[in-house]
């Protein structure tokens, strides 16, 4: 055996070999106490590979140097742009139908001029195809939105009006006047029966059209949306599933009345107040003052040019919502630590067992909106936090997401914005006894 050991370690024996125990680096034990301190580390949503990841709210991004030990994790500070749009495609808000069902008919009323029975016949033959309006994207204060809502509706019923009397393929086309009704009617402004006006007071929208019979078609919209594949909800939404949600209306077809409907008006005390009869015609007001300089709160009458007529009105039962939502949430791949409910839904799951729908940590942390957009927004206070027991061995990858409650990305556009991470790390310490000469020492040698 001696001469083998010799063979091959090179005449040293082999206990020598194997187990270095002669050294001038001794082993230190590790002492049972660690060393915590904080570590921060700033995320700007502009380091991140932009070819990889062009939108900021879905991003990886690596840390400078590998974390040991971490403990603990929580979101310190955070700067975001507020630049945001309540109203946008991808929000799928911008949309709202409607149908004039009830056009004024002027031979009923006493009035024959042709040009006006000319564009009660194109009303009157469209009167069960929708309109389709599409208002733009961005923040609206409440008149800007109201003043957007009533051109449109003008608008896209004067683009009918239009083709109707353009359209020389019609059976019902005139070639000797309906040249002279095109111009007549854009010279006067197309069609303008729409007024739409905002409530400061009780905070309603009120849709009023000052000739013709409408109908708000919300079961269409939301039928659309249900069926569209692009739809932007993740989860069921009973609250933001389209413009008439954010405008007060209920997810059911609205009917407008007028004078010799009013039995079908719900609120007595609405109706003694905001109700006025004037000229022989009940016509919506507001008592607090003008919408309208000098209207006296009378914002809806009766077409001039069509005397006799009734105006036709619709209040929106829930006040005007501008603000859009509220909260977002930051996830992070393996450190979410916020359990997050879902909206209830009927289904076989729901309907035959008690168990929740909701999503075990599903976000690392939930961030405030504020309601109106300015520049940016920031705070620094997080109080959610993820804890490891034991702590984390390594972390150096991270990966981010923005979304809203809904499950769809926050929309930051071009804008850039930062974040600080605190990290909790636990540090091993070596074990020294510290001596001093000045110190006394016990009959066994030890300072005491």
């Amino acid at each position: 055996m001696d001469f083998i050991n010799q063979k091959i370690l090179n005449s040293q024996t082999y206990a020598s070999k194997i187990y270095n125990v002669e050294t001038s680096h001794p082993l230190i034990p590790n002492a049972q106490e660690y060393l915590v301190y904080k570590k921060y580390v700033s995320i700007h949503s502009e380091d991140r590979n932009i070819l990889k990841f062009p939108n900021s709210s879905d991003f990886e991004i690596e840390l400078p140097e590998d974390l040991l030990n971490v403990y603990s994790i929580k979101l310190a500070n955070w700067s975001f742009p507020s630049n945001y749009n309540t109203f946008s495609m991808q929000n799928s808000n911008v949309y709202m139908t409607f149908l004039i069902n009830n056009p004024c008919n002027p031979s009923l009323i006493g009035v024959s001029n042709p040009f006006y029975f000319a564009i009660y016949s194109c009303l009157f033959l469209s009167q069960n195809q929708e309109y389709n309006i599409t208002i733009e994207e961005g923040f609206y204060n409440p008149q800007q939105f109201v003043t957007e809502l009533t051109n449109k509706f003008n608008y896209v019923v004067t683009e009918r009006i239009t083709a109707f009397l353009q359209d020389t393929s019609s059976p019902y086309y005139d070639v000797t006047t309906y040249p002279v009704f095109l111009t007549q009617f854009q010279e006067q402004g197309g069609y303008t029966n729409f007024s739409v006006v905002y409530n400061s007071v009780s905070q309603k929208i009120w849709f009023g059209n000052s000739a013709d019979g409408f109908i708000l078609t919300n079961e269409t919209l939301l039928n659309y949306y249900n069926m569209n594949c692009s739809k932007k909800n993740m989860v069921p939404d009973y609250s933001n599933w389209g413009l008439p949600a954010n405008i007060g209306l209920p997810r059911e077809n609205v009917s407008s009345i007028n004078s010799s409907s009013l039995n079908q008006y719900n609120s007595t005390y609405q109706l003694l107040t905001s109700l006025q009869n004037t000229s022989s015609n009940v016509t919506p007001r507001f008592f607090y003052g003008d919408v309208n300089p000098g209207d006296n709160g009378y914002w809806l009458l009766p077409n001039p040019n069509l005397p006799g007529c009734s105006v036709q009105w619709i209040e929106c039962p829930y006040k005007i919502n501008i603000m859009g939502p509220a909260y977002f949430y930051m996830e992070i791949s393996k450190l979410n630590c916020i359990d997050e409910t879902a909206p209830y839904n009927i289904s076989s799951f729901t309907n035959n067992t008690n168990e929740t729908n909701g999503i075990v940590n599903s976000s690392f942390a939930k961030i405030a909106i504020p309601s109106t957009p300015m520049s940016q927004w920031f705070d620094r206070d997080s109080l959610p936090y993820k804890v490891y027991t034991p702590p984390a061995e390594r972390i150096r990858k991270l990966n981010i997401k923005l979304r809203y409650h809904n499950g769809q990305l926050v929309d930051f556009g071009t804008f850039n914005y930062s974040f600080m991470l605190e990290f909790t790390v636990m540090q091993n310490t070596q074990q020294r006894v510290f001596k001093s000469a000045f110190a006394p020492t016990n009959r066994h040698g030890i300072q005491s």
